[in-house]
């Protein structure tokens, strides 16, 4: 699975992207972010709030419940504002 993340997601984690393999019991966006905050302090600074946390599913927005697998591409950003 690839992990990207964005700003201070970003910043917190310490890389732009990453390849992981997570176990198979983890099926959905939340159970993926259960999983990441677990892997490192800054997974876990990352994710304290995740009321500000946006999650991609191969470039689509998705809900916690939206499933994830071995080849899809994750992406973790904060909240966009445009102007």
């Amino acid at each position: 699975m690839k992990l990207v993340y964005f700003a201070w997601v970003r910043q917190h984690i310490g890389t732009a992207e990453e390849e992981l393999s997570p176990p198979a019991e983890v099926a959905t966006v939340e159970q993926l972010l259960d999983w990441l905050e677990a892997q490192s302090e800054g997974h876990a600074k990352a994710l304290a709030d995740r009321k500000v946390i946006r999650v991609a599913v191969n470039q689509d927005f998705a809900a916690p419940d939206h499933p994830v697998g071995p080849n899809d591409e994750v992406a973790l950003f904060p909240p966009v504002t445009g102007g």
